[in-house]
C-alpha cells in the first residue's frame, strides 16, 4: 500500500500549529530513516542479489511483517467495508479521493512542465467538485478529461533522479528511496493535510486507506495464487510499473532490463 491521498498546487506555509507535523509525524520520519540505516547492514550472497534490491534481507523481513499485518488487520477491515458498502456508494468514495489526488497530480505535472496534463487535472477537479458533487460522481471522465495521477516520485524521476534501492516501508509497503521520500511533499499538496480538525483529517486518511485496500482485494488474491515467491513478484511488478510511469509508458532500455533478460 504504497500507493495513499495526495493533491495540489503550490500551497502557502502553514501558520496554524494544528496543521504542522506533530510528534507522531516526526517519529514516523525518524523510523523511516532508522530502518533505512539498519537495512544497509543486511545482506545476502552477492551471486543471489538483485542489484536493484541491495537491502533484500531487511526488505523480506518487513514484507513479511506487512503481509502478516495485512492478513490480521487491513484485509479483514477492507472485506468488512466492501461487504457493508453498496456498490454505488463505494464507487462514490473512491471517486471522491481520486478527485483529491488530482490536486497533487496537477502540481507534479506543473513541476514536470506537462502543462496540458496539469490543465486537464485542474479541469477535472473543477468539474467533479461542482457538477460531480465534491467528486463523488466522476463527471470529468465523461467529458474526456483524462486523469494523469502524477506524484513527486515520478517528478523526481522526470528530473533524472534514479529510484535508488528498493525499500519496503512499514505498513505502506513496496517503494524505493526516491518514491518513499516523495510521499512527504505529496502529503502537503493535498487538501486533507490542511483540515484544522485532527480527528477529521485522520478519519479521512483512514477511510482512504481502507477504501484503497478494498479496491485491491481481487488483485491480492490473484498474486497469492499465482506467485511462487510473492516478495519477488511484488518487487518486480512495483519497480516495472514505477519505471513505466516515470517514462509515460515508454522506458528506455537499461542495465536493469539486461539483468532481467539474463535471469
Amino acid at each position: 500500500m504504497s500507493e495513499t491521498v495526495p493533491v495540489g498546487g503550490p500551497i502557502p506555509m502553514q501558520t496554524n500549529p494544528s496543521q504542522r507535523p506533530g510528534p507522531s509525524a516526526v517519529r514516523a520520519l525518524a523510523a523511516f530513516v532508522l530502518l533505512g540505516l539498519l537495512a544497509a547492514c543486511a545482506s545476502i550472497p552477492d551471486d543471489e542479489r538483485d542489484p536493484r534490491d541491495p537491502w533484500e534481507s531487511y526488505n523480506r523481513v518487513m514484507y513479511q511483517f506487512n503481509s502478516d499485518f495485512d492478513k490480521t488487520f487491513w484485509k479483514p477491515v477492507a472485506e468488512g467495508y466492501q461487504f457493508i458498502m453498496p456498490d454505488p456508494l463505494d464507487r462514490g468514495v473512491t471517486n471522491f479521493f481520486n478527485n483529491l489526488r488530482d490536486f497533487t497530480s496537477a502540481a507534479n505535472n506543473v513541476l514536470q512542465f506537462k502543462m496540458s496534463h496539469a490543465v486537464s487535472d485542474l479541469g477535472r477537479v473543477l468539474v467533479n467538485s461542482t457538477l460531480g458533487l465534491l467528486g463523488f460522481i466522476d463527471v470529468a471522465s465523461n467529458l474526456d478529461l483524462p486523469s494523469y495521477k502524477e506524484d513527486f516520485g515520478q517528478t523526481l524521476g522526470a528530473w533524472g533522479i534514479g529510484p535508488g534501492p528498493y525499500f519496503v516501508i512499514p505498513i505502506l509497503g513496496p517503494s524505493s528511496v526516491r518514491d518513499g521520500l516523495g510521499l512527504i511533499p505529496d502529503w502537503y499538496t493535498q487538501p486533507v493535510a490542511y483540515i484544522d480538525d485532527v480527528k477529521t483529517r485522520w478519519a479521512l486518511s483512514l477511510t482512504y486507506a481502507v477504501d484503497k485496500r478494498a479496491d485491491l482485494l481481487g488483485a491480492s488474491r490473484v498474486m497469492e495464487e499465482a506467485a511462487l515467491d510473492p516478495y519477488t513478484f511484488t518487487r518486480d511488478a512495483y519497480l516495472q510499473r514505477r519505471r513505466n510511469l516515470v517514462y509515460d509508458g515508454n522506458p528506455p532500455m537499461s542495465e536493469e532490463d539486461d539483468y532481467l533478460d539474463d535471469e
